[in-house]
């Protein structure tokens, strides 16, 4: 009888749940659920760069795709569940109470921001991460962010923590502890929400949370309270140790099996970050760059730990051991902003649609919003044949992909976008284009600073919905990087490689490479890097750096 195991990814608009036979890697059956009250815009801001999400969402979101996806599959499916792991997006921290109830759970807190999971793209703690770097540089002791790439970021655990401890004095007095999204729910469901025993992330303390063993967990009480006094006594109430995605945090208690209709013998292993999970999905070797290209981008590199000890890469988001794989160090870069980028355009030309037909009393609504329905699907892939149709460099038009500050290299999410080269000829497919080489080039700084830092670059591989979907700019990023780039062949990689762990975590394997290597998909294509265009795309490249070298200028003053 087949074994099955079910990986769950929460991403920043829904989670989505995968059952995969075990033995084989083929995906089963598969259910998504979009966050109602995200998608209805509630407690965020984006003018202030606020974004929230409702525990509720999390925990409706899972009940509904694991059942639906349990409704698809043949009937034997569910009592052969051994495992389930959890992936989700970070860092998103949220308050705890002494029980491990987030605050917005309960009634007082039920409506407040500030009490619910503070998202991966929030970046209203700017200030807060500006000032623990200070700190970290001056404080006469040990830099804490060394294996941070030296630099920590207002997405990242602590300056989140810290920014919603000064901004709300009722959450501040209310909260026991903060745990982070992929923590939590493995607790949840095994029901054990204690804050002082849950199992922790290796990879989510290690990247975000400034945990090392160098130091024997996170940074000394001594550090924390010189950083502010509202972090007094907080150390003690988080934690010291954390674990790998291989480690089993226990089965599903009676309640949860019920809710899922799974048995309680299911195992639930310890939680990651959707990227980090997603290179194991995606076939991630030694040297290989997994990137996770979606709303944002997550880049992972692994390499064994003895060929990378004591380098210290600068400007990225940590190197970890085991963060990805487990006796291999793991190594994290990303964007900010990807898709968001054509995303962002596309509703900038959205906007008259949107306002003025909704308004329109020439058409009746039903024709209105067929009509807005049509235009919004067409947008993005007419751009793309349009902008295909335009030599490289002949707009003149260069753009800054910093839209969402910048995540690396070099974290600093004060800096914007700009777009520059613009004349009275300059048409949307023109901007589009540039946008597009705008986010290529992004991504090479990023390669470029592993391989100045003495980390070799072997190939990449891509995945995520980007990747999926547009050979545009897939071919544009292959251009730039003047690199192949291998396309994974799962529409739904981060929960494919949650699944691979979870069957670790079920004893269906020894190690994660074992269920990697029997489990994986492939790759269903390839994009190779076209001569005269990687040629043409240097001399941009060049205007990128110096616009960019500009606008961090300006934003510095």
């Amino acid at each position: 009888m087949s074994k099955y195991t079910i990986g769950v990814d929460y991403g920043s608009d829904s989670v989505r749940s995968l059952i995969v036979n075990a033995e084989n890697g083929q995906e089963v059956a598969g259910s998504v659920f979009y966050y109602p009250r995200w998608k209805a815009g509630k407690y965020c801001n984006p003018s202030k760069n606020q974004f929230r999400q409702h525990p509720l969402d999390y925990i409706e979101g899972l009940e509904f795709t694991i059942r639906e996806a349990l409704s698809k599959s043949p009937d034997n499916v569910a009592e052969n569940v051994v495992a389930i792991s959890v992936d989700t997006t970070g860092s998103t921290p949220v308050a705890v109470n002494e029980a491990g109830i987030p605050l917005s759970l309960l009634p007082e807190f039920a409506e407040n921001p500030n009490a619910m999971f503070v998202l991966w793209k929030d970046h209203t703690a700017t200030q807060e991460a500006e000032e623990i770097n200070t700190m970290a540089r001056s404080w006469g002791g040990e830099d804490y962010t060394k294996y941070e790439g030296g630099i920590y970021s207002s997405e990242w655990f602590w300056a989140k923590l810290l920014h919603v401890l000064r901004e709300d004095a009722k959450v501040r007095e209310a909260s026991f502890s903060w745990v982070e999204h992929c923590d939590w729910i493995p607790a949840l469901i095994t029901g054990n929400t204690d804050p002082l025993s849950m199992k922790r992330s290796r990879c989510a303390a290690g990247h975000k949370a400034l945990w090392h063993e160098d130091w024997d967990g996170l940074p000394p009480e001594e550090f924390l309270v010189k950083l502010d006094p509202l972090l007094k006594g907080l150390r003690e109430r988080l934690f010291s140790q954390t674990d790998t995605c291989d480690i089993k945090v226990g089965n599903l208690s009676p309640e949860w099996a019920t809710r899922l209709g799974l048995p309680e013998s299911v195992s639930v292993g310890v939680g990651a970050f959707d990227a980090h999970l997603g290179a194991i999905g995606g076939e991630i070797k030694p040297y290989y760059l997994s990137k996770v290209m979606g709303t944002s981008t997550c880049d992972i590199l692994i390499a064994p730990e003895k060929e990378v000890k004591g380098k210290l890469v600068k400007g990225i988001c940590g190197q970890v051991d085991g963060s990805v794989v487990p006796g291999m160090m793991g190594l994290e870069a990303g964007q900010s902003a990807f898709g968001d980028v054509y995303a962002w355009f596309k509703e900038l030309l959205m906007w008259p649609v949107n306002t003025l037909l909704s308004s329109s009393a020439v058409l009746d609504e039903t024709t209105r919003k067929k009509l807005i329905d049509e235009i919004s699907s067409a947008m993005i892939p007419e751009l793309e044949r349009q902008a295909l149709k335009i030599p490289i460099g002949e707009s003149g038009v260069i753009a800054l992909d910093w839209m969402n500050g910048r995540r690396t290299p070099d974290a600093n999410q004060l800096l914007k976008g700009a777009i520059t080269g613009i004349t009275l000829g300059t048409d949307a497919p023109r901007i589009y284009r540039a946008l597009v080489e705008a986010t290529a080039f992004g991504a090479k700084k990023i390669v470029d600073r592993f391989i100045e830092e003495g980390v070799e670059i072997k190939g990449v591989i891509a995945l995520g919905g980007v990747a999926k979907k547009s050979k545009f700019v897939m071919q544009t990023v292959s251009d730039v990087l003047d690199m192949p780039i291998l396309v994974a062949s799962s529409e739904q990689a981060c929960a494919l490689g949650s699944a691979m762990a979870a069957a670790v975590v079920g004893g269906l394997y020894p190690s994660v490479l074992d269920a990697q290597k029997a489990m994986s998909n492939g790759f269903d294509a390839e994009y190779q890097p076209d001569a005269a265009n990687a040629k043409a795309y240097k001399a941009l490249y060049e205007k990128y750096s110096i616009l960019g070298g500009f606008i961090e200028q300006q934003t510095n003053k």
